[in-house]
């Protein structure tokens, strides 16, 4: 075998390999946008459920009506940002406000006695736990998608190849900076401490 056929075969294993790290980039990204897809699904089960509570709330809280403003208004402008990979961030950010400001709706309602035995609204309470641990888990999962993806685009030669073929790092769904920290109780009920 002549110096050709073994520049050939190195030719062929390297195209190989380049192909497979493509493949594998492009694998990744499709795996991140089925967890942001899975993301989306629990986020708008989030979204059909917080009418209910916001009206439950209405009927007993009306000193509260600026929180229950905030609470809508943040879903809609959740639910108008796409869960896409360009928008990811955006959205990401908008729901953390949201979960704050509906937690907070929580917490006071605690402070109403003649609602912490209201069925529909314990029961509003509940679906929404379940929820919260559904979007939980999506999150883990997009977050393991993520990771995986960043470090393929990030270690040579897959920022070379993925440059070419159009795919960039994505973000990771974080936790609020406000959740980050534990809330007051005065914080919660919306009292000055």
């Amino acid at each position: 075998m002549g110096t050709s056929g073994i520049l050939l075969i190195i030719g062929v294993a390297a195209a190989a390999g380049l192909y497979a790290w493509y493949a594998s980039i492009i694998a990744r990204r499709n795996k991140v946008q089925e967890a942001l897809s899975s993301v989306d699904v629990h986020l708008n089960q989030r979204h059909d459920l917080i009418p209910n509570i916001v009206q439950l709330a209405a009927r007993f809280m009306d000193h509260e009506r600026s929180l229950l403003t905030d609470v809508t208004r943040l879903r809609e402008e959740a639910r108008n940002t796409p869960a896409t990979t360009t928008d990811a961030g955006k959205r990401f950010a908008l729901e953390g406000e949201l979960s704050q400001r509906v937690g907070q709706l929580l917490g006071r309602l605690e402070a109403y006695p003649e609602l912490k035995s209201d069925r529909p609204l314990i029961e509003a309470q509940q679906t929404w736990t379940e929820t919260e641990a559904q979007i939980t888990a999506a999150r883990r999962f997009y977050n393991a998608a993520v990771n995986q993806l960043n470090n393929a685009v990030q270690i040579f030669p897959g920022q070379l190849i993925a440059a070419i073929a159009g795919v960039k790092s994505m973000p990771l769904f974080e936790a609020p900076e406000a959740a980050r920290t534990a809330p007051t109780v005065d914080a919660i009920l919306g009292r000055r401490p």
